[in-house]
């Protein structure tokens, strides 16, 4: 159990590190250089991961309450509350990542190709209704977390160190549960849909570039690059999104947290928002290329 933890530990500082530095890169490139869209949506995401890393579980978030000697029942409620928050808003923004990819490498002969401009036209107003739509369904949580107590006396299950969830009826949780699981597979289900097309676009992108040049003279076009990034992103996500989902669903339905469990559903949940950083970082040219020329200019120095 405490090699778990340490490895909780370690998987939180990585997430925290590597999603600062990708949200000051990007919040420098949409203010200073010229960006394109993905940039906004990626600084989105980037900022959802940092805060849903740090309200993950007994650390982050908690222990800054903690120390400030806040009310556990405010504490609970709040990180339980903003952890939801962003994990809806990580689904969705994920999601509009993918059809925003899907949109932007559509041939000028398809029909996703009227949406290009639309689409950076309604940016924000998507982002406002993702917010606002994520802030008011993710509101339940407020009246069914809370301190814990005494598990035995009261039914509570334990989810965190100092929180637990209150009883419910059975109709209001398997109806909580069949809205969740609802809107979670819909946003899945679109993930996939656009996938599988971004595949197509790049197998028939492939064979025209053999037909036209030898295979010596191919170079992976910067659209070519972001789209298998994004590609890639969906498969970690919908991975760790299911082994995550099946985890809460058998405990909301038995009732039943296992310590151990518990912790490796921390660790899947922080899984996602750990490795994306990581894959953005080493897939992006311009971070590659900032990098490369940092490091040429501290080797100079020294």
């Amino acid at each position: 159990m405490p090699s778990l933890k340490n490895v909780l530990y370690f998987q939180t500082g990585l997430g925290v590190f590597a999603n600062m530095f990708l949200l000051f890169f990007y919040t420098f490139i949409i203010l200073v250089h010229r960006s394109k869209p993905m940039d906004l949506i990626s600084c989105q995401l980037t900022f959802i991961h940092i805060v849903l890393v740090l309200t993950a579980g007994d650390i982050g978030l908690s222990e800054v309450f903690e120390s400030l000697n806040i009310e556990n029942d405010f504490k609970c409620k709040t990180t339980f509350y903003i952890n939801r928050v962003m994990r809806g808003l990580s689904i969705c923004i994920t999601c509009l990542l993918s059809v925003f990819q899907a949109v932007t490498i559509s041939p000028s002969t398809s029909l996703l190709a009227n949406f290009k401009y639309k689409l950076k036209k309604h940016m924000i107003y998507a982002f406002f209704y993702l917010w606002t739509f994520n802030l008011s369904f993710s509101s339940r949580w407020l009246f069914y977390i809370g301190a814990f107590t005494n598990v035995s006396e009261t039914n509570q299950m334990k989810v965190t160190k100092s929180c637990s969830l209150f009883p419910m009826n059975s109709i209001i949780r398997i109806l909580i549960l069949t809205v969740t699981t609802s809107r979670d597979v819909f946003l899945v289900g679109v993930m996939l849909t656009t996938s599988a097309y971004m595949v197509i676009i790049l197998f028939r992108h492939q064979r025209q570039c053999k037909y036209l040049h030898s295979l010596s003279h191919l170079r992976a076009s910067p659209e070519k690059k972001a789209t298998v990034t994004i590609l890639l992103l969906v498969v970690i996500f919908v991975v760790m999104y299911w082994v995550d989902f099946i985890i809460s669903c058998t405990a909301v339905l038995l009732w039943m947290y296992h310590p151990v469990i518990l912790t490796v559903q921390k660790f899947v949940m922080n899984a996602y928002p750990t490795i994306t950083p990581l894959v953005q970082i080493s897939s992006d040219n311009r971070i590659i290329n900032m990098l490369t020329n940092l490091w040429s200019k501290c080797h100079k120095i020294f």
